[in-house]
């Protein structure tokens, strides 16, 4: 459940930005986990007096990953397919009696999790005797042809309809085949998958003795990407990097991480031409890389009656006078021009939102890379690649765009309507190197950008400085440069997956506790807390030393342009003899009105105009507003709203 932020767009977009979601919702996920219990799998590593060695079996750590993975899935993906299939057991059991697939363990059928299933595989995780007696390996194994058999079944009767079918295949045999003619049968079931639209996950597990090698069988296996999405953006590494078991690196860490990398299904935003010129266009897909997870109330329940119900929501408009029932056809919709309401027909409104055209990512034009700066962005930018499906050599010739915009350091200037309905909006098409980890594997493959850029009503005017800004010296720079350094993360680089949203998780987590009657937990994991004792050790001093050359530096200066101006203390009053006299109450003085010369005489026509261009008429006081309309024969009744309306009136009268 990694959490990303994002951006919210504008009202229209807002509109749109739901049908996004509906359309992500709808997109269901099938997850089978085939995972081996050979001899090899099932054997502890050896103990160590690490604490952060190894306990756990490679098939152990597994079945507690495929538990973590069900756990998190069953909240934040209520309508996703997760199932368990144990190859190379002693007992065949495929439920309701079926025993066609040998050394095959059916041990959690293809369904939406239920509370009672991950109950279920919890007290299997938690209980190894209740493990041992299906644990069981066959001596012989089971066959890769049959398992691969096996899940296409399953994927055909449980999960028919689903855009997304994975299977994750968890293994230590990197050959486990005895013949070529037994290497073609598995190679044609796996063929027989990838027609149905299915993916094959590996995750290959390396023991002591051995290095798992992918080239030895499984290249000609698993394929890089699945032919239903040959064009996703995230591609699928040439090894997966599992720590070997023992070494001081937890198996189930890795596994986990390994897994959830792969856990959540590519789906593509839009598929649309883009249009390099008249009569060139090639085919693209866009992307979401980072998207905001909230809270996802799935459904509303009724509570009145003797068993709870999922509501059928609908909704129907009744007329405020009679309380009748308003028809679909009755309704026009309408926009407020002038106090006036103007309405239209559904014909109309669609003709308006289409009057630009259909969906399209159109060039209109080459800019340097400076013309965009990083502010310049009003919404979430969208990740685009290449497709196949429509335009056949789109990916050579998206490759070149990409390749040539990196090479002169330019950037496109773009028409874009993402769906139909769309307003449509410029957009920078910045280039995008390819980006790996210290281990070589890509960690952000190479591509294009679509950052919206700004039009004239979205930019603000920064406020007038009357004062000259405070600057900073050399010496505070290099204090400072100091500070920062001392701050840095350990790897340089910030890695959102560390940080995940507190809220989010302990919302996951009291809604896991009371599913599955769990105690409630005391208190949320915020990782997102700055470790304070650590900032104060690492550069504690180097902070008080900056503050007090700061102050010395900007002493007489920081006390005029930093201090808090603020009402002052009121002061105590001491204790008056009765006698006193009281001084006599003061009568509140009329404020003289002068203008920007000096002068008593009010502002001048010209100067409220500038006054009011600058937005600033809001500012001047009553006695200000009211002295310019009495000298200009104005009436002066009314609150300040109605005296600044006045004076607009009247400078609008006057043409200024």
């Amino acid at each position: 459940m990694a959490d990303t932020q994002d951006r919210k767009p504008g009202e229209e977009e807002d509109e749109e930005e739901e049908l996004d979601e509906t359309s992500y919702k709808s997109m269901k996920d099938a997850v089978l986990f085939a995972i081996d219990v050979s001899p090899t799998m099932l054997e502890s590593p050896p103990a160590s007096d690490n604490k952060k060695a190894d306990r756990d079996s490679p098939t152990s750590a597994a079945l507690k990953c495929a538990y973590q993975l069900m756990q998190q899935r069953i909240i934040s993906n209520p309508t996703d397919m997760m199932g368990i299939l144990l190859f190379g057991t002693e007992k065949t059991d495929l439920k309701d009696g079926d025993s066609t697939f040998q050394n095959c363990y059916l041990l959690s059928d293809l369904d939406v999790p239920s509370a009672q299933d991950v109950k279920r595989l919890r007290d299997m995780v938690d209980d190894e005797e209740e493990a041992a007696k299906i644990l069981q390996p066959n001596k012989d194994g089971a066959s890769i042809a049959t398992v691969l058999f096996c899940a296409n079944q399953i994927f055909t009767t449980k999960a028919p309809n689903f855009s997304s079918r994975r299977l994750f295949l968890v293994t230590d045999n990197d050959y486990p085949v005895r013949a070529k003619q037994d290497k073609d049968a598995v190679v044609t079931r796996a063929r027989d998958l990838y027609d149905l639209g299915c993916t094959i996950d590996l995750f290959p597990i390396s023991r002591q003795d051995h290095s798992f090698d992918r080239t030895r069988f499984y290249d000609d296996l698993v394929y890089p990407t699945s032919p239903s999405d040959p064009d996703a953006p995230v591609a699928i590494a040439s090894t997966t990097k599992v720590a070997k078991s023992g070494e001081g690196i937890s198996l189930l860490r890795q596994l986990l991480s390994s897994i959830n990398s792969k856990a959540a299904a590519r789906r593509a935003l839009f598929s649309l031409p883009l249009e390099l010129g008249p009569n060139l266009k090639i085919g693209v897909k866009g992307y979401l890389l980072l998207k905001r997870q909230e809270h996802a109330k799935s459904c509303y329940v009724w509570v009145g009656g003797e068993k709870t119900q999922i509501v059928q929501q609908s909704t129907s408009h009744m007329a405020d006078d009679t309380a009748r029932v308003v028809e679909e056809t009755e309704l026009r919709k309408a926009y407020k021009f002038g106090g006036d309401a103007i309405t239209f027909t559904p014909d109309e409104i669609t003709r308006i939102r289409q009057c630009f055209g259909d969906p399209v990512i159109r060039i209109i034009g080459f800019k340097p890379m400076s013309c965009a700066p990083i502010w310049a962005n009003t919404n979430k930018a969208t990740f685009i690649y290449p497709s196949e499906a429509d335009f056949i050599g789109s990916t050579r010739v998206f490759s070149a765009l990409q390749q040539k915009l990196i090479k002169s350091k330019k950037m496109g200037l773009v028409w874009f309507i993402a769906r139909r309905n769309a307003s449509p909006t410029l957009c920078a098409l910045i280039p995008s190197e390819e980006k790996l980890d210290d281990e070589g594997e890509q960690r952000m493959p190479p591509g294009l950008w679509l950052v919206p850029l700004p039009y004239a009503d979205d930019m603000r005017q920064f406020p007038e400085q009357p004062d000259e800004p405070l600057k900073t010296t050399d010496a505070l720079t290099d204090k400072m440069r100091i500070i920062m350094e001392q701050l840095q993360l350990p790897s340089g680089v910030y890695d959102p997956s560390k940080y995940p949203n507190p809220d989010l998780q302990w919302f996951y987590r009291i809604l896991q506790a009371m599913a599955l009657e769990e105690d409630l937990p005391e208190a949320p994991v915020d990782k997102t807390v700055p470790r304070y004792k650590q900032i104060d050790k690492r550069c504690g001093a180097y902070i008080e030393d900056y503050g007090r050359t700061f102050e010395e530096t900007f002493a007489q200066q920081a006390r005029g342009s930093l201090a808090v101006r603020g009402k002052p203390a009121p002061k105590r009053r001491t204790a008056e003899p009765e006698d006193a006299e009281k001084p006599a109450k003061r009568v509140k003085a009329e404020p003289k009105v002068k203008n920007e010369d000096g002068d008593e005489g009010g502002l001048t026509d010209q100067q409220m105009a500038a006054v009011n261009d600058k937005g600033q008429i809001s500012k001047q006081t009553v006695a200000v507003l009211k002295a310019f309309l009495t000298q200009r024969g104005q009436s002066t009744a009314g609150k300040k709203a109605d005296l600044i309306e006045k004076v607009q009136e009247y400078l609008e009268s006057k043409g200024l």
